[in-house]
């Protein structure tokens, strides 16, 4: 195998990787956005909207941090009662989640 093809092999493995951190990402935004909106008493078209609106949120720079601040303001606004820690365990949670079916789609 030269060097050639050698580094096009490792940018195609950069490139899946990097595919795969984007789908478990997203995964996870949903299923936080769908644990969210049902804290804040949305359901059925209302909850993926809500949850759909985090997954693109996190498209953009502040990234995940985005997705946190965003639940964490609509949950002060909405008085519901869930700490730092309880959301982002929650996030934790979730992405491992994200990971396994992601792994099994």
């Amino acid at each position: 195998m030269s060097i050639n093809d050698r580094a096009h092999d490792a940018e195609a493995r950069f490139g899946h990787e990097q595919e795969l951190r984007f789908r478990v990402e997203a995964r996870r935004n949903k299923l936080l956005g769908l644990w969210a909106a049902d804290k804040l008493g949305k359901s059925g078209a209302e909850a993926d909207a809500y949850a759909a609106a985090l997954v693109q949120l996190d498209l953009g720079a502040g990234g995940s941090e985005d997705v946190y601040q965003r639940v964490r303001a609509d949950f002060d606004a909405a008085a519901v009662a869930q700490s730092e820690h309880q959301i982002r365990r929650h996030m934790e949670e979730f992405l491992t989640e994200a990971q396994q079916q992601v792994a099994a789609s």
